[in-house]
């Protein structure tokens, strides 16, 4: 491709503004519009990051034709029909995490972007940020030997948006909101290796007046070469962001705290508002980070995709993995609702994860 890419993005609020800080930093591309049901938001949102174009419908930012990609960064219930528009348009298609809402709806998009040859890349950061790239390069060389438990928690006080707690359009609770990075993460450290089994323990402590999902899940997969590995998510957790992974091997150890030792160790009284501490609270103690996009890897991200298609290769995050995750994420719903160990392949006509736990006739709060 010639020219610069013509990126559009779906989305106004926080990592909707990291992909738009992540799109202008690369130098082959140009921000061309953003749509948002809310005029002001997607007004301002044009006006901080110059965008030339916003709307309030998604769906006429898509069929334009200044347009080469679309990035998906609005609500879990709109990745499906947004990235079926966007195919049929002829546009490739960054989509945020988790996929979509069901299995059906992940088969769907993969096989209109097959059809319609666009690239389809699943928003998973965390297989770019630099701390957790070295971390499998680590693992990669050798130099743990052969893996046999991997760790990977990230927790916080709870979601900055309300669609979050609204399983009818999230799907679940914590664990579709950051149980799907730990399984992706999982995933690309051991190469996609099959996951044989998962056993999940799910609650709700604290949200239970705002949600019928978990606000707390602990997640145990066993992977095909015999590799265990736990997931820890809380929206539970006071105190700021947490975000750390762990691999135990035959040769050695390695721990990484994303946070710490590339932030600021910060008190305060009131607490006040900076990029990624949106998504938990910023009283007392946390760690305020420099650099965020970076060090979250979402720059590396964006360039990733915008390299793939400006030289016409597979993203090493593709709507395949984004599927595979979504499959973990429904058996981990549906062991914590049995109450035992679920194999895999994992097979269910759900709409929503969070109903193999807690069924939709007896919502409860919501």
């Amino acid at each position: 491709m010639d020219r610069a890419i013509r990126v559009g993005i779906i989305g106004s609020q926080f990592v909707a503004s990291i992909h738009a800080e992540s799109v202008k930093r690369f130098p082959g591309a140009v921000l061309s519009a953003v749509a948002s049901p809310t005029a002001e938001h997607a007004e301002a949102f044009a006006r901080r990051f110059d965008v030339a174009r916003w709307s309030t419908d998604p769906y006429t930012l898509i069929a334009s034709d200044d347009l080469d990609v679309v990035i998906i960064a609005s609500p879990n219930d709109t990745h499906a029909p947004l990235t079926l528009a966007a195919a049929k348009a002829g546009k490739h298609v960054i989509c945020e995490k988790p996929l979509c809402l069901n299995l059906a709806e992940a088969d769907a998009m993969i096989e209109a972007c097959r059809v319609a040859n666009v690239k389809l890349m699943y928003a998973e950061e965390l297989c770019f940020a630099p701390k957790y790239v070295r971390l499998k390069q680590l693992l990669d060389s050798g130099a743990l030997g052969k893996p046999t438990l991997l760790k990977q928690s990230e927790k916080h006080d709870g979601p900055h948006a309300d669609h979050f707690y609204n399983v009818e359009r999230s799907g679940g609770g914590v664990t579709m909101d950051m149980g799907c990075h730990a399984i992706a993460f999982f995933r690309w450290l051991l190469a996609n290796q099959p996951i044989t089994s998962v056993y999940s323990q799910m609650n709700t402590f604290v949200h239970g007046d705002r949600t019928r999902g978990d606000d707390n899940a602990l997640i145990v997969l066993e992977f095909e070469g015999g590799c265990v590995a736990l997931a820890e998510e809380s929206w539970t957790k006071l105190g700021g962001m947490d975000d750390r992974a762990e691999i135990q091997g035959t040769e050695g150890v390695a721990y990484a705290d994303l946070l710490q030792g590339n932030s600021i160790q910060t008190y305060s009284r009131t607490g006040y508002d900076y990029a990624v501490e949106k998504a938990g609270s910023t009283r007392g103690w946390s760690y305020t980070i420099y650099e965020e996009a970076w060090n979250y890897g979402f720059p590396q991200e964006i360039a990733h995709f915008l390299e793939c298609i400006r030289d016409d290769q597979t993203p090493i995050v593709t709507g395949e993995d984004g599927r595979a995750v979504l499959e973990v994420l429904f058996a981990a719903y549906a062991s914590a609702g049995q109450g035992r160990k679920v194999h895999l392949p994992f097979q269910t006509q759900a709409s929503r994860p969070v109903d193999l736990w807690k069924p939709a006739e007896n919502p409860g709060p919501c």
